[in-house]
Formats: C-alpha cells, structure tokens, sequence
C-alpha cells in the first residue's frame, strides 16, 4: 500500500484545517489511490446551507492557493453541493448534511482507507 507523501499530507492537512476554521463538520479524508485509477484523495465536510456553505469553500480555496496548491476548479455551485478540484489529486466536496445522507460517498468508496486529520488544538 503507497502511503501519502509528506507533500500531500501537508496539502491535505491545510484544506482540512481551512475547513474547520469555518466550523464545517465530519471532516474526512479518503485515500482512494488503491481503489481508483484516476483519483487520489476525497475530502468531504459539511456545512449549513448558504452562507456557511460559501465560507467553507472561501476559506478552502484561499488557504490552499496560499499554501502553493492550484486554482482549484469549481462544479456548482449549489445550495446543497460545491466541489473544489485541486489539480488531479486532490477533491473536496463541501455539502450540506442533507446532500451528504443523499449522496453518501463515503458508503459509495467503503473500500477506502480514511486518513486521520486530528483537530489542532487552538493557542
């Protein structure tokens, strides 16, 4: 099994943090390299619809492109969904809990591994 390398773990870990400074919720990172030829990490969290919704993403984006990843492309937006792409590698799903219980991606990618992203505890 590949692990991450500490360059996606370090990319990965900025997006997760990005996220839960703009209090989304059930944070989680799959590792999908064994389980899809074409895609490497999902990223998924929840927000409230809207606002929140928007911040979330914002911050995502803005953190991310700071930390040298790419403009990442965006599908949406909706009122229940937004996807940031960042490159090839790197997904992030940013969902209402409602489309998350609907869409269910990670029943959908059971098979693979979360990546723990522990809470950093804040100075």
């Amino acid at each position: 099994m590949n692990e991450p390398t500490t360059q996606e773990l370090q990319q990965l870990r900025v997006i997760v943090d990005a996220a839960r400074e703009r209090r989304a919720e059930d944070v989680v990172v799959l590792d999908l390299t064994q389980v899809s030829s074409t895609l490497d990490y999902f990223v998924i969290c929840t927000a409230t619809a809207g606002l929140q919704l928007n911040a979330v993403q914002q911050n995502i984006r803005d953190q991310a492109v700071e930390a040298g990843l790419p403009h990442p492309t965006v599908e949406g937006p909706s009122e229940r969904w937004l996807l940031l792409a960042f490159g090839g590698n790197i997904i992030v799903h940013v969902m209402t809990r409602e489309a998350r219980e609907y869409y269910d991606l990670e029943g959908l990618w059971n098979d693979a591994r979360v990546l723990d992203f522990p809470e950093v505890p804040q100075a």
